[in-house]
């Protein structure tokens, strides 16, 4: 079977109200701000990311997920012309793209929210929410997670899944996107997003269908007939934690339980990050910043579609504080680039490369080869090539050996070695570095 476009992707993610700098309130007022985003495209092109994920960019009041109206680009970010417009820029470099469905729920200025509030018990559309009971004071419906200004869609009716059926072929048709990343996609109906995977399957069998799954068996919403992806948070958590911990053991369980041989999900293509609009940054999250390096390696070479959240690339900090994640979500100039670590960009370049040059890295078998509290060594393995990649968490030197009857080349890492001694290999790697080997 030919590989989609999607399983070979680097994303880079965007969340478009925020880095462009927009009011925090929608104001009603048309300011083109999309168009900075072209601005980041040559960046994004030298990288080597060959897919762009938007966070929302549809009206709405405040952060884009309490969305007013599906099919208007909010005023603060443009209009339509200039979502198409940056759709087409990116195709230009042979960049994708895919959008923010936020289908779970809606604002409270959706028009089918406002009919209620007008009409009441007369509301044609009192049944497209969850829970609504209508009172001599108003109504009472079922929120999202206690957020009153979210209220929560009722995909098992019909015609609320027709409407946002139709919602996504109009994404599709009028700005050209190639897929759309479900938000909260682990509480969404099973049979929307089956009727969702037909129509937008019909319509092109290469449009990429993500899920954002939090928890739970991964498989239930991954699967032939629904999602082509989710996110990998399980792997997210193990990658930070066990180098805080030194206790790399938690991710070996991990990549084992999800991509070994007998791994639940090691015929899945996980959408793998670091971090996200929603989760600390990498560089706020690890206790010692020398690791950054090495995660960004194990992001890149472990099974999964790698996703890196703007600003990340050259380190970026930010912590949420309580509710407010506004330091998760900055604003940023091109300029703010050069200010960065110049070394983790470069770092970060040359793992795309890597693996957009190497099969293996996207699609070969993943079998654990060597394993303590600070090093760690797995194999990536197709018919045609071998990539063993070993990494040592610790502030010194380290040396260990592998089994290895075939002849290894250099391929990536500094300040290590290694040396063939019969059917063993030693490897030697400096302190936090990581070497990778092909034949």
């Amino acid at each position: 079977m030919k590989p989609t476009w999607y399983e070979n992707a680097c994303f880079y993610h965007i969340n478009p109200l925020t880095f462009c700098n927009a009011p925090l309130r929608q104001d009603n007022f048309q300011a083109y701000r999309l168009q900075n985003i072209e601005l980041w495209l040559d960046h994004l092109k030298g990288m080597g990311f060959t897919a762009l994920y938007l966070g929302p960019v549809f009206d709405s009041l405040s952060h884009g997920y309490d969305t007013s109206d599906y099919y208007r680009v909010d005023s603060r970010l443009g209009d339509n012309q200039s979502l198409v417009n940056l759709v087409h820029a990116c195709h230009q470099k042979d960049i994708k793209v895919i959008l923010d469905g936020v289908f779970n729920h809606t604002g409270r200025e959706f028009f089918a929210f406002k009919d209620i509030q007008k009409q009441g018990e007369a509301s044609a559309y009192l049944h497209w929410y969850r829970n609504v009971k209508v009172n001599g004071n108003g109504f009472t419906y079922e929120n999202w997670r206690g957020c009153e200004e979210l209220a929560v869609l009722d995909l098992t009716k019909q015609e609320v899944r027709d409407y946002l059926l139709d919602v996504a072929q109009f994404w599709k048709e009028t700005f050209h996107i190639d897929g759309i990343r479900l938000d909260c996609a682990d509480s969404l109906d099973l049979g929307f997003l089956k009727e969702l995977h037909t129509r937008m399957k019909t319509l092109d069998n290469d449009f990429f269908l993500l899920g954002e799954v939090i928890h739970g068996d991964y498989r239930r919403q991954n699967n032939k007939t629904m999602l082509d992806s989710v996110t990998n948070y399980e792997l997210h958590k193990a990658l930070y934690s066990s180098h805080n911990d030194h206790n790399l053991f938690e991710l070996a369980f991990c990549a084992n339980r999800e991509f070994g041989p007998e791994g639940l999900y090691r015929d899945l293509s996980l959408y793998t990050f670091v971090d996200n609009h929603d989760v600390d940054r990498l560089a706020s999250k690890l206790e010692d910043k020398r690791h950054l390096f090495n995660i960004y390696t194990l992001l890149f070479t472990l099974r999964g579609i790698p996703s890196v959240y703007y600003g990340s690339e050259w380190g970026i900090e930010g912590k949420k504080e309580g509710p407010d994640d506004s330091k998760l979500r900055p604003a940023v100039q091109i300029e703010d680039i050069a200010k960065g670590n110049q070394d983790l960009l470069s770092h970060i370049h040359g793992l795309i490369t890597l693996r957009k040059t190497h099969a293996a890295l996207v699609f070969g078998k993943y079998e654990q080869l060597y394993l303590t509290s600070n090093q760690f060594a797995f194999k990536r393995e197709t018919e045609k090539e071998s990539i063993l990649v070993c990494t040592n968490a610790e502030n010194k030197q380290s040396v260990f050996t592998l089994s290895a009857e075939k002849d290894y080349r250099y391929l990536y890492g500094l300040d290590c070695s290694f040396q063939k001694k019969g059917q063993l290999l030693e490897i030697t790697l400096g302190p936090f570095q990581t070497l990778i080997l092909a034949c």
